[in-house]
């Protein structure tokens, strides 16, 4: 069983930067990752994915140049470093894992994290 829990989320003004971090405790390693979002009365959306050795990245053209994701294999953690925030980028962020080389960009993840909240004031 593997178990997500994001954290870093806050508010921040536009063009500022955050960084969220997610802990997995579990059989992760060998795990792909991503990060998805959703903001209120949208769907959720993908934002970026990792391949389970974290040699291989996407991202949404929507965050492409502003957001990086990376992994820690050896602490067992994966981060989305987000920076030139806009006021769109406001939304819950979900960190996600599944099995797999990965990265994959639908939501057919098979566990997620509880979510934190960013905010974008412009």
């Amino acid at each position: 069983q593997v178990q997500l829990v994001e954290s870093g989320g806050g508010l921040v003004q536009a063009g500022g930067s955050l960084r969220l971090s997610c802990a997995a405790s579990g059989r992760s390693l060998t795990y792909a990752m991503g990060w998805f979002r959703q903001a209120p009365g949208k769907e959720r959306e993908f934002v970026a994915g990792i391949n389970w050795s974290g040699g291989t990245t996407t991202y949404a053209d929507s965050v492409k140049g502003r957001f990086t994701i990376s992994r820690d294999n050896a602490k067992n953690t994966v981060s989305l470093q987000m920076n030139s925030l806009k006021p769109e980028d406001t939304a819950v962020y979900y960190c996600a894992g599944r099995p797999g080389l990965g990265p994959y960009r639908d939501l057919s993840y098979a566990h997620w994290g509880q979510g934190t909240q960013v905010t974008v004031s412009s």
